[in-house]
């Protein structure tokens, strides 16, 4: 009994052991959990202000990417605005230029014309008075002839018919006194106004005439195997052809030219270099700056070489000696000088082949003769290189190699600058004429020579009363075939002139331009 009573109190003492470890347990864990949980809490609060800030980091960022790419954005807007406004200003400020260029234009035109409307306002009003004048002279010889026919006929035994006619023929002598004088007054002044016509003409055709001439003779064209070269010869960044153009001194121009380079320049020697080497480095098809310096230096040597050997050369042809070194070098160089598209160092041999021929026929110093004929074109050598004329160069060059006062007064004189003080300068002047009017000698761009024959011919043909005009020699002789029934020979004369003075109003020639008018009558009868 005592057994089973202990063992239901340690039964009852285990079970509130139990009981009471189980309470501590759940206190133990409802604590554990408790901070568990608050840590967790904690911990995802954490988290969470880290996602915000990370979340607000990324949001900030991507706001200040947005921000640059809409300030590059709109950089790049204000720079095209901007470069199209400066477009647009340069545009406008171009077209500002070209109006004020125009109105200058028209005001000077605007000047012009009122400065010739003035100067026609005079000379009416000067006709005016010339016609008044005119008419009281006709009212004062009126009234004289009269008085003189009245005193004749009382004084005299003269008829009216025979006073009237000795008073027209007193008048008409003295009109025709009248007339003279006036006449030598007009040459007199044509005289001295001459020389300012003659500027205006010379002026007027170096304006009309300058871009075709500096055409003809400062290009040279070169050949190219093929259009691919161009760029080589260009280079990279251009360096070939400023390598080109600088060591010889002569611009190339590169077009749209199929197969063909333009040489440009002034010294024809320079061109001449210049168009060697061009044809060596196309050939070579090495093309670089220093290959570059190179031919152009050997080109120049050889250059140099033909110039010496083609002075040696006419001094031989002509037959002449004693000529100075460096005079022999400069008619070298007339090699490659032009005149009218005539070569210089051809033409004085062909003068100084004339001086001598006729020397010879006139008695004179043959040899004298034919030095003057070959250097009298010397300072062409030189006349694109130092100022002056080439006549004058000429004469500094042969004074200063001691040649003969005959032959320094020829090539002085042969454009007659100056008096001719011998034979001799007669000779090289007749002997320039002969070799310049030799047929062929100088040419002309068929495009120019045809159109001023044409407007010769058709400047002839609109006179009535022609039948057909021909341009003959040239152009230095308009020939008019007229209707011999419509026209005599009074109008055939006056149709002459008029002709003439329209040629030199509307026409640029050298020289002077013979019109001969034919007036023709045939009558044919066959005797039977």
């Amino acid at each position: 009994m005592h057994i089973f009573t202990a063992i239901k109190v340690n039964f009852s003492t285990l079970i509130g052991g139990m009981l009471f470890a189980l309470a501590i347990g759940y206190g133990i864990g409802y604590f554990l959990r408790k901070m568990f949980t608050e840590y967790q809490i904690k911990e995802a609060e954490a988290r969470r202000q880290k996602i915000i800030a990370e979340a607000e980091k990324e949001v900030e960022s991507r706001i200040k990417s947005a921000e640059i790419e809409a300030r590059e954005k709109s950089l790049v807007v204000k720079a095209e605005l901007e470069k199209e406004m400066k477009s647009k200003r340069d545009s406008l400020s171009d077209q500002e230029k070209n109006l004020e260029q125009k109105g200058r234009e028209l005001r000077n035109e605007s000047a012009k014309f009122e400065s010739r409307e003035k100067e026609i306002e005079s000379q009416f009003a000067k006709l005016n008075v010339d016609n008044k004048e005119i008419e009281q002279q006709k009212t004062e010889y009126k009234r004289l002839v009269e008085e003189e026919l009245r005193n004749l006929e009382v004084i005299g035994s003269y008829t009216a018919e025979k006073a009237r006619e000795e008073i027209k023929n007193k008048v008409i002598n003295e009109a025709k006194m009248d007339a003279a004088r006036e006449v030598k007054k007009i040459e007199e002044k044509v005289k001295s106004q001459a020389d300012d016509e003659a500027r205006k003409l010379i002026t007027m055709a170096v304006q009309r005439l300058a871009s075709d001439h500096v055409a003809e003779t400062t290009v040279a064209v070169v050949e190219l195997p093929s259009d691919d070269i161009k760029g080589r010869i260009i280079g990279r960044e251009g360096r070939n052809i400023r390598a080109l153009e600088q060591a010889t001194g002569i611009d190339l121009i590169i077009d749209d030219t199929p197969g063909a380079v333009v040489l440009s320049g002034f010294d024809p020697i320079r061109r001449q270099v210049a168009r060697r080497a061009l044809e060596h480095l196309t050939l070579d098809g090495r093309i670089h700056p220093g290959r570059i310096e190179d031919v152009v230096t050997k080109c120049k040597k050889e250059v140099t070489e033909e110039i010496q050997k083609a002075g040696e050369q006419a001094v031989l042809n002509v037959g002449i000696d004693n000529v100075h070194p460096e005079m022999v070098k400069l008619l070298g160089r007339l090699k490659y000088r032009t005149s009218y598209t005539q070569n210089v160092l051809e033409h004085v041999q062909e003068v100084a082949f004339v001086c001598g021929a006729i020397a010879v026929e006139l008695g004179l110093n043959e040899n004298m003769a034919k030095r003057a004929g070959l250097l009298h074109d010397i300072g062409k050598a030189i006349d694109h290189q130092t100022d002056g004329t080439h006549t004058s160069l000429g004469v500094d060059i042969a004074k200063r190699y001691g040649e003969h006062p005959f032959v320094l007064n020829a090539i002085a004189a042969h454009h007659e600058d100056c008096e001719a003080e011998s034979p001799y300068a007669v000779l090289v002047a007749a002997g320039d004429t002969i070799s310049a009017s030799r047929p062929g000698a100088r040419r002309e761009m068929l495009e120019t020579y045809v159109k001023r024959m044409t407007q010769l011919e058709d400047i002839g043909d609109s006179f009535k009363g022609v039948q057909k005009t021909f341009a003959i020699q040239s152009g230095r002789e308009v020939r008019i075939i007229v209707t011999p029934s419509g026209t005599d020979d009074q109008s055939a004369n006056i149709l002459a002139r008029d002709v003439a003075k329209r040629i030199e109003k509307e026409v640029t020639y050298p020289g002077e331009i013979k019109v001969t008018v034919v007036r023709e009558s045939r009558f044919t009868e066959f005797a039977r």
